[in-house]
């Protein structure tokens, strides 16, 4: 029996096309499995029905969660799929907050979110009934104040009444 040496180039050129062959299969793979529910061409319910089809459990009761932003980081939003953050009854990011700080919180939240397993957005809510009183130097328009507007003080109780019936 005679054992063949083989030159090192030649083990080199191999590898190289085994190595080659594997990553392009390994793409090909990725690129073949197709999300309707990130394609926007879909029609609604086909996108809905793709997305449910590959949510588990867990994600599935993160995306009904509403977290307080005190309490949430964006590797929270990625492991758990948290739906929602809410800034609530003067949760602010910093003291004295500007709208950069805002803006950069709430994007690091999201990009924790896009960055989970199906890359679901989240949806950020804010209590800001009366204006953003929360970001620092922001115009608020104070509750009281619009409804005394509405309300004409120099008429009669009676005018008044006449006047807002009409």
């Amino acid at each position: 029996m005679m054992i063949r040496r083989v030159s090192l180039p030649v083990v080199v050129a191999v590898l190289v096309f085994l190595c080659i062959w594997i990553s392009n299969s390994s793409v090909a793979g990725a690129e073949a499995e197709y999300m309707k529910y990130k394609d926007p061409k879909q029609p609604l319910n086909r996108r809905i029905n793709d997305l449910m089809k590959r949510m588990l459990l867990e994600e599935k009761i993160g995306q009904m969660a509403q977290l307080d932003r005190s309490s949430v980081s964006p590797e929270i939003m990625r492991d758990y799929s948290i739906g929602s953050v809410l800034s609530g009854g003067g949760s602010v990011p910093l003291p004295q907050a500007s709208p950069e700080d805002w803006v950069n919180m709430i994007n690091e939240f999201q990009n924790g979110s896009l960055s989970s397993r199906l890359g679901i957005p989240m949806i950020y809510g804010i209590d800001a009934v009366h204006g953003h009183n929360n970001v620092y130097k922001a115009t608020i328009f104070p509750h009281n104040v619009g409804l005394g507007a509405t309300r004409q003080g120099s008429r009669s109780c009676e005018e008044n009444w006449r006047c807002n019936r009409t």
